[in-house]
C-alpha cells in the first residue's frame, strides 16, 4: 500500500511538472525566404538594408554552417516533416498547377510530386499537442487535389499561394491566392500601397495571431513562408530607387566587398579563397548593359529590403503584445541564390515597368552572375549541392531560451534537425504512426543544445540529393557530385572531394589525391540513398 501511495505521488508530481512546462511552451515562428543567397543580408556580410534581421541576429544567435536541400519544395518537405525529401514523395519537385509533371507513378513512390501520407507535418504534430497552427505564404507541397492543401495537413489557418511562385502585384489563377480552402479572385491591399504579396503574407500572419490571442489560451506555431526574392523580380519603386546606382560597382567589386565584410565578421576564414566568377567580368559589358544589370540587382535588393521591413512589423507586434520574449523565431532561406533566367537575367526589359510587373516566370530575373555574388564566397547556386546551393543564413532568436551571442555557432546543422528541435522545446510527441500509416523515425539532431552554446555531438554525416546532385559531409570532409544517378554505384569521375575546414569555398578538389576517403564516403552516401528512397529513380521526368 505504501508503495502504491508513493507511486501515485510520483505520477502526480510528474503530471504537475508537465502541466507547468506546457504553460511555458514557446510560440514558434519559422520564417523562410525564397531563393535568397548566403551573403545578402547585413548580418552575413551584405549591403542590403536588413535592420530587422540584423537585430534578431545581434540579440539571438547565428549559425555559420546551416544547410537546406538546394531547392524550393524539397526544402519545404524536409522542413515540414523532419525527413529527407524522398521519404515524403518529393524526391524531385512538386507538381505544377493542373499538371502532373513530376508524378512518376506507383513504381516510383518517392517521386510522386506531392507530400505523401507516410509522413506527418509539423503542423499536424503541434496541432495535436495543443498548438494553434498558422501558415501565411508559400505552400508548394501539393495543390492539384484539395487533400494536399495546408488545412488538410494540419494547419488551422492559411493565407497564401499553393503554387511555387506567383506574380507579386497581380497573383492570378492558377498561381493565385488561397485563404483556407477558398481561392480569392480579387486581391485588395491592407496598406496605403497597392497589393503586394510580401505585405499581404505578413498582414494576414499578424491577423491570424491576433485572432488566436483573442479567443484561445494556447501557444501558436506560425510558418511565414515568403516568396521574396524568388522571381519574378517585382518590387515597390520606393525600395528600388534606394538601390539604383549602388550596383554600378559590378559583381566583381561586390563579391570582394562582401567577402571583406564576412572576414571582418568572423564568418569566413581568411584562408578560404573566393570562388571563380561564373560568367563575364563587369568591365566586359557596355554602359547600357551595366545600367540594366544595376537595375536588375536593385529590384532584387528591394525585395529583400521589403521582406525585412515586414519581419520588423511582425516583431514589433510581438513586442507590443508581450509575446516576443516567449517566441522562438528561426529565419533561413530555402536554397542558395537563383541562377534561373539566364546568365544575365533574361530578355524581359526591366525599364519597361508595365510589362515587367505583369510578367510571371524566370524572365524577370537578375542573372547567374548576380546570383554568384549573392552566394559569396561559394560555388554554384540553387539546384546544386555545392556550398552555394545548400548554404543559408540561419538566425535563431528567443529571449527566454537563447542568450545573445556575438560568436558564430559553427557545428553543421540542417533541415531535418528542425522538427526534433521544435518537438523537444514544445514538449510535443512525434508519432510513429498517423492516420493508419507507419511514420519513419526522425534522424535529425535537436538544436536545443546549440541554443545553449553546446555542441550538437552529431554522430552521423549530413546527406543530400537533388536532381542527381549529391553531397555528404562528415567531419572536415565533403563529398559532392553531379550526375549521380546509378543505383549500382555512382561513377567516381562524377565525385569531387573537399576539406571544408581548409577550403569551404571548394576551390581545391582532393578526389584524386585522397581516393580512399572518396571511396569510403561514396559508399556511405550510396547506402543512405538506398535507405531513404533516392533509388529507384525514374530515368527521365514525366511529361504529363
Amino acid at each position: 500500500m505504501k508503495y502504491s501511495i508513493k507511486f501515485l505521488s510520483l505520477i502526480l508530481l510528474l503530471l504537475s511538472l508537465c502541466l507547468a512546462s506546457a504553460a511555458d511552451r514557446p510560440n514558434v515562428i519559422i520564417i523562410l525566404a525564397d531563393d535568397m543567397g548566403f551573403s545578402d543580408i547585413g548580418a552575413y556580410g551584405g549591403e542590403i538594408e536588413t535592420p530587422s534581421l540584423d537585430n534578431l541576429a545581434a540579440n539571438g544567435m547565428t549559425f555559420s554552417r546551416f544547410y537546406n536541400s538546394g531547392r524550393c519544395c524539397p526544402t519545404r518537405a524536409s522542413l515540414m516533416t523532419g525527413l529527407h525529401p524522398h521519404q515524403t514523395g518529393i524526391g524531385w519537385m512538386t507538381n505544377p498547377p493542373e499538371t502532373f509533371k513530376y508524378d512518376h507513378g506507383p513504381d516510383f513512390p518517392n517521386y510522386r510530386g506531392h507530400l505523401n501520407r507516410d509522413c506527418v507535418t509539423m503542423a499536424e504534430v503541434l496541432k495535436e499537442n495543443g498548438y494553434a497552427t498558422i501558415l501565411a505564404g508559400k505552400w508548394h507541397l501539393g495543390m492539384n487535389k484539395q487533400d494536399r492543401w495546408p488545412l488538410q495537413r494540419g494547419f488551422e489557418k492559411f493565407y497564401g499561394c499553393l503554387a511555387g511562385a506567383t506574380n507579386f502585384f497581380y497573383p492570378e489563377y492558377p498561381r493565385g491566392i488561397t485563404e483556407g480552402n477558398t481561392h480569392i479572385e480579387n486581391q485588395e491591399s491592407t496598406t496605403d500601397r497597392r497589393y503586394y504579396t510580401t505585405d499581404a503574407f505578413t498582414d494576414n500572419a499578424i491577423r491570424f495571431i491576433k485572432e488566436e490571442n483573442a479567443g484561445k489560451d494556447r501557444p501558436f506555431f506560425l510558418y511565414l513562408a515568403y516568396t521574396s526574392p524568388h522571381w519574378p523580380l517585382h518590387a515597390h519603386q520606393e525600395e528600388v530607387q534606394k538601390y539604383i546606382g549602388k550596383y554600378k560597382m559590378g559583381w566583381d567589386a561586390l563579391r570582394e566587398q562582401r567577402l571583406k565584410r564576412q572576414r571582418e565578421l568572423g564568418l569566413i576564414d581568411e584562408n578560404w579563397k573566393l570562388s571563380e566568377r561564373s560568367h563575364v567580368a563587369w568591365e566586359e559589358m557596355d554602359e547600357a548593359k551595366k545600367t540594366e544589370m544595376d537595375l536588375r540587382m536593385a529590384n532584387y535588393a528591394a525585395m529583400i529590403d521589403r521582406m525585412d521591413q515586414n519581419i520588423g512589423n511582425l516583431v514589433a507586434y510581438l513586442k507590443e503584445s508581450g509575446q516576443l520574449d516567449s517566441t522562438l523565431i528561426m529565419f533561413f532561406s530555402d536554397n542558395g541564390a537563383c541562377q534561373e533566367g539566364g546568365k544575365l537575367g533574361g530578355r524581359t526589359d526591366p525599364h519597361d515597368l508595365e510589362t515587367w510587373e505583369r510578367t510571371y516566370g524566370a524572365g524577370p530575373a537578375y542573372g547567374e552572375v548576380w546570383a554568384n555574388a549573392s552566394n559569396t564566397p561559394f560555388r554554384k547556386f540553387k539546384h546544386y549541392t555545392h556550398e552555394g546551393g545548400l548554404s543559408t543564413p540561419f538566425i535563431a532568436h528567443w529571449p527566454n531560451g537563447i542568450k545573445a551571442s556575438k560568436k558564430w555557432y559553427s557545428d553543421p546543422a540542417y533541415l531535418i534537425d528542425l522538427a526534433p528541435t521544435v518537438y523537444e522545446l514544445t514538449g510535443a510527441r512525434y508519432p510513429r504512426s498517423y492516420a493508419g500509416n507507419a511514420i519513419p523515425e526522425l534522424t535529425g539532431v535537436s538544436l536545443a543544445a546549440a541554443f545553449k552554446g553546446k555542441s550538437l555531438k552529431r554522430s552521423k554525416p549530413l546527406y543530400f540529393e537533388h536532381e542527381d546532385n549529391a553531397a555528404l559531409m562528415d567531419g572536415k570532409w565533403k563529398l559532392v557530385g553531379s550526375k549521380v544517378s546509378v543505383p549500382g554505384g555512382p561513377d567516381e569521375k562524377n565525385w569531387e572531394l573537399y576539406d571544408i575546414e581548409a577550403d569551404r569555398s571548394e576551390t581545391n578538389d582532393l578526389a584524386k589525391s585522397r581516393p580512399e576517403v572518396l571511396a569510403r564516403l561514396s559508399k556511405d552516401w550510396l547506402a543512405w540513398a538506398n535507405q531513404v528512397g533516392v533509388f529507384p529513380k525514374p530515368a527521365k521526368r514525366s511529361t504529363e
